[in-house]
């Protein structure tokens, strides 16, 4: 009895050993499909996470990579490498166009055409954005474009390479002109439509590629059965996506600013300092994968210097004005160009929305700022201010040579005379008030002391 429940076991253990061997030998035979979804700007952030998707897809040894596309168009320099990791990948690539209302704009028409297999949704269009430059150059300044015709011979390499239509590609450079999903199929931009991520699976299936085109290795896809899995962006790519983008770039670079100019004016608070430069750090390396403006961001910077001037200099708000307008500049100039148009850059800029609210919030603080010290400077002394001559205080934050002491319970901001360094704890005297800002110095004793010692 006992030796027939362990061969009923062993028959049932068997059994499924089997079946599980017939599982995997199923899944094998079907392979997998590496899916990543691409969106927004092609910026240095979205060429890593695709070349690090490629690197995974071929290390898994997948069937094919898919490439589920919709960007209005980006960098360049970015879109170039982009396409040189198409063209030399390991696994057949394909490029989806998805979903209904997507689009493969300036760039991400180079990014389709340089796949193995281009393919659209119904509803979704490829080719440039708009019909001029984002700065309104008339059609023959950008055909006389260096860049552009440079562009132009990139694309009808990669189409004689992938055996697209090469005339039609070329114009959607050089006259930035779109096509609608059926347009492109028809004149052999795009390989077929497919409705869904299944519809794709099953018109790839029995189709044949190059790799490495021309003369490298032929493969024709079995896309039955396969499983297809997404490859997600890592913590720090996304965080990367978030801060690639104009209006953090301006917060970032504003609130940076902003928190350095505090701590300039307040020396000591620290925390200001601390945060003010790491946000123009994040901002520094945002702006740095985007087309930015170089003249905009010292414009901003500009004004911080022109801010702290304002509190050291007695220049009665000429240079205060002159930090208002500096930082308004700096702001609506950030991403604007005067040159010619990129073949695969979107317009692109910091929103209205942001940009004219956070000004007027600025500029009113710091003309409402601006205005005290004006009056404080040009009007009569406060009432008791004139009496603080004489008076002895106590170091609160390091004057080097400016800083803040404690007098009277309250806390003021102070320069020492002859811009020496006094650090917190010691003593001053106040020698003279200049509005609200008292000038002080080391006690007479105090300075004996030092001299003897």
């Amino acid at each position: 009895m006992h030796n027939n429940r362990l061969r009923l076991i062993i028959a049932l253990l068997s059994t499924l050993a089997l079946a599980g061997g017939l599982l995997g030998i199923s899944q094998a035979h079907g392979g997998a499909v590496a899916l990543i979804e691409v969106s927004g700007i092609i910026d240095p952030v979205t060429e890593r996470f695709i070349a690090r998707a490629m690197e995974e897809a071929e290390q898994a040894d997948v069937t094919l990579l898919i490439i589920q596309l919709d960007t209005p168009g980006g960098l360049l320099s970015s879109t170039r490498e982009i396409t040189q990791h198409l063209l030399e990948a390991d696994v057949p690539t394909v490029v989806y166009v998805s979903p209904r209302g997507a689009r493969a704009a300036s760039a991400g028409t180079f990014i389709s055409a340089a796949a193995n297999f281009a393919v659209m949704a119904p509803g979704t269009n490829i080719g440039a954005a708009s019909p001029v430059g984002s700065t309104g150059e008339e059609l023959p300044e950008t055909l006389k474009s260096k860049a552009t015709n440079d562009a132009a011979a990139e694309m009808r390499s990669i189409a004689a390479a992938r055996g697209r239509n090469q005339e039609k590609l070329e114009e959607t450079v050089l006259l930035a002109v779109a096509f609608t999903a059926e347009e492109a199929v028809q004149l052999r931009m795009v390989d077929f439509i497919a409705g869904d991520l299944d519809d794709l699976l099953v018109q790839l299936h029995g189709r044949e590629t190059v790799l490495h085109p021309p003369d490298g290795e032929r493969v024709v896809l079995d896309t039955r059965e396969v499983v297809v899995y997404t490859i997600q962006p890592t913590l720090v790519e996304r965080f990367l996506r978030f801060l690639a983008d104009p209006n953090v770039s301006y917060l970032l670079l504003s609130l940076g600013s902003l928190g350095l100019l505090i701590e300039l004016l307040n020396p000591g608070l620290v925390v200001p300092g601390v945060v003010g430069t790491i946000l123009l750090i994040l901002a520094l390396v945002t702006l740095g994968s985007l087309p930015v403006n170089w003249a905009g961001v010292a414009l901003v910077l500009l004004a911080v210097g022109l801010t702290v001037l304002e509190f050291y200099v007695a220049g009665y708000g000429i240079l205060g004005v002159g930090a208002i307008v500096s930082f308004a500049l700096g702001g609506f100039l950030l991403f604007f160009h005067t040159g010619g148009p990129s073949p695969t850059e979107p317009s692109m800029g910091v929103s209205l929305w942001l940009l004219v609210p956070t000004i007027l919030a600025l500029s009113g603080g710091g003309g409402w700022a601006l205005y005290t010290i004006i009056q404080s400077r040009r009007g009569p002394p406060e009432p008791g201010i004139a009496n603080l001559v004489g008076e002895m205080a106590e170091v609160a934050t390091d004057l080097t040579p400016r800083g803040t002491v404690h007098l009277q319970s309250e806390l003021w901001t102070a320069v020492v005379e002859g811009g020496a360094r006094i650090g917190a704890g010691e003593t001053v005297v106040v020698v003279k008030t200049d509005g609200i800002i008292l000038t002080v110095s080391r006690p007479p004793e105090s300075t004996q002391a030092a001299g003897e010692a």
